[in-house]
């Protein structure tokens, strides 16, 4: 396995990113995780989200590897679950899905020959684009473009849509906990519950010469590179930094961030 390129970027300058990369002897990864919904908090020195990666790298780090895609599931199910039997009962966060860690992760297994994803994540295989998308994520991004045109028709300032207040999201914010109760039942994530892995995508390639590229959904286009990438999320920021447009999403564009989301790349050969 040869690293082409590869960059991590939070979407604010003054917070760490909640994405992460792992590249080790056997796999390589990119983990997204979930900004939370709650002001629950699993541990109090970072977001969950950064939690939820760093847990989920440190297992992928130690995984043996003739490690299978089922073994990851319950391997790193376990590790998550782990936390939550000392630090927060079991039972709540049953009932509680929107207080879970949670994340998504692409991996690639060197013995295997296998591209593993669970949950929203996206990728480049020999130019052929790949994506494992919440089934609920393009019907919320679609509600709170509405509402963002609504409040645009009503005189408000696209300025003020562009705040780290977002009222357009709050809108959303309702109808997206509900629906994270089909979290692990109809669409699959890492957060501690068993993973359903008919919900997740394994892709097996040959062995023939493959150049690869994993990134976190914090990318609207992906491209063979790492610029060209760049180029549209910015051709996205001048021409939409709402996000309303052709590319919806449940996020903007705030003032004084990076991005509207964190976002990771990393390019590679196997």
């Amino acid at each position: 396995m040869k690293i082409l390129e590869q960059s991590i970027i939070a979407k604010s300058p003054s917070k760490k990113s909640e994405d992460g990369i792992v590249v080790t002897s056997d796999f390589i990864a990119v983990i997204d995780g979930s900004t939370s919904k709650t002001k629950r908090r699993h541990c109090p020195l970072m977001s969950n989200g950064r939690y939820a990666m760093q847990l989920i790298s440190r297992y992928i780090r130690k995984m043996p590897a003739n490690t299978s895609s089922h073994q990851f599931c319950v391997g790193v199910t376990r590790a998550l679950r782990r936390h939550y039997w000392l630090r927060f009962p079991v039972e709540r966060m049953q009932q509680h899905p929107e207080e879970r860690l949670c994340a998504s992760a692409i991996i690639y297994s060197r013995l295997r020959r296998e591209v593993w994803m669970v949950g929203d994540c996206q990728c480049l295989i020999g130019g052929n684009f790949f994506d494992n998308p919440k089934p609920y994520e393009q019907p919320l991004a679609e509600m709170r473009a509405a509402k963002v045109k609504e409040l645009l028709a009503a005189g408000v300032p696209q300025a003020d849509l562009l705040q780290p207040h977002d009222p357009a999201r709050e809108v959303m914010i309702p109808t997206m906990l509900d629906v994270m109760k089909n979290q692990n039942i109809t669409y699959a994530v890492i957060d501690g519950f068993p993973i359903p892995e008919q919900k997740i995508k394994v892709i097996p390639l040959d062995f023939q010469k493959w150049e690869i590229v994993f990134a976190s959904d914090g990318y609207p286009q992906l491209a063979p590179t790492l610029k060209e990438s760049e180029s549209l999320l910015a051709h996205q920021r001048e021409t939409d930094p709402l996000n309303i447009g052709q590319f919806k999403a449940t996020k903007a564009f705030i003032q004084g961030n990076n991005s509207f989301d964190d976002r990771t790349y990393i390019r590679f050969e196997v």
